[in-house]
């Protein structure tokens, strides 16, 4: 990995808990909707609603919630009452003031390498969810850049790219995520590593495995010190 000049990190289950606040919310609502309908159901029917409305609300807490409250309105016949929707929204607020709660190493490494590398945040979802969790987090003081993007595709990277005005090849990505932070960075010619988080949005799931000279794939975002030179 030499001549890397600019390091990014995705957010979500990459420098803080995500994805397990979305799980707990979901029990939750299967809970919710357990007098209409068996779990699995809630569960299949709100990733179909989700993906459906992806292009239109994007990512995040608020398009997830707006996504849970259509799915329960349709699996229930719209015999929902007001306040189990009350209810949904206010799971909603719950999830969106949670705690930000670091992973293992994560200042560690970021202080670590701060001064040898231009560090960024690299993330999709709400603009205002992310600017909250990212002053909340402690370390928005060890960032060059925050780019929080609309959704991860080879455009948003290569605009990034543009913007930091450096070459695919001085550009190193890290993050949980294969579709979103591995395969674009990898399509451009930059380099990525892949850090597993115990669970993983099946949105984000992807089958093929990665073969390719710059991916690699670390336990701990602190084993990353010793790929790079």
């Amino acid at each position: 990995m030499e001549g890397i000049q600019v390091i990014g990190f995705d957010a979500d289950d990459t420098l803080w808990v995500n994805e397990t606040y979305f799980l707990e919310t979901e029990q939750k609502l299967r809970l919710l909707l357990a007098p209409y309908v068996d779990g699995e159901t809630v569960s299949t029917e709100l990733f179909r609603t989700e993906s459906r409305n992806m292009p239109l609300y994007g990512y995040g807490v608020k398009a997830y919630i707006l996504s849970v409250l259509e799915t329960a309105i349709r699996i229930t016949g719209g015999k929902i009452p007001a306040n189990v929707l009350e209810q949904i929204l206010a799971l909603g607020k719950e999830q969106l003031t949670k705690p930000v709660e670091l992973l293992d190493g994560v200042e560690e490494t970021l202080n670590a390498l701060v001064g040898r590398y231009r560090l960024i945040v690299v993330t999709k979802g709400d603009l205002l969810d992310q600017e909250q969790k990212l002053r909340r987090s402690g370390i928005e003081h060890l960032f060059h850049h925050v780019e929080i993007m609309s959704d991860k595709t080879d455009r948003e990277y290569r605009l990034l790219l543009k913007h930091l005005d450096i070459r695919p090849e001085e550009f190193l990505m890290i993050g949980n995520s294969v579709r979103s932070d591995i395969l674009p960075p990898l399509e451009l010619g930059s380099y990525a590593v892949h850090i597993p988080y115990h669970t993983t949005w099946e949105h984000e799931k992807v089958d093929e495995p990665v073969v390719n000279p710059r991916f690699f794939t670390v336990d701990s975002l602190w084993d990353i010190i010793s790929l790079l030179p």
